[in-house]
């Protein structure tokens, strides 16, 4: 299932509203770098595919807004390494 992703600026936050809970990463932006914190899934939507949504629309941002990542959040690390397609936005 697709849920929309937000972006949410003044909390320095992407999130999925599921209702009753919320799906979220967490960044810091500095200049033309976005660090990407924490990521969160409730434990009973973990395994849908829901952070994989949310990484995936924060490298997306990443790109359309010339941002270099950090990916110090281990979920996103991960994804980074095995969507080779985002390598490219690694801060050196």
């Amino acid at each position: 299932m697709n849920y929309e992703v937000k972006n949410i600026p003044e909390e320095s936050r992407f999130e999925i509203d599921l209702g009753d809970k919320t799906a979220y990463l967490d960044y810091h932006l500095s200049g033309n770098t976005i660090i990407y914190i924490h990521a969160y899934t409730p434990p009973e939507y973990r395994g849908k595919g829901i952070a994989a949504q949310v990484a995936k629309y924060a490298l997306d941002y990443a790109r359309d807004h010339n941002l270099k990542i950090i990916p110090q959040c281990p979920y996103v690390r991960d994804y980074v390494q095995t969507h080779k397609e985002y390598q490219d936005l690694l801060a050196s």
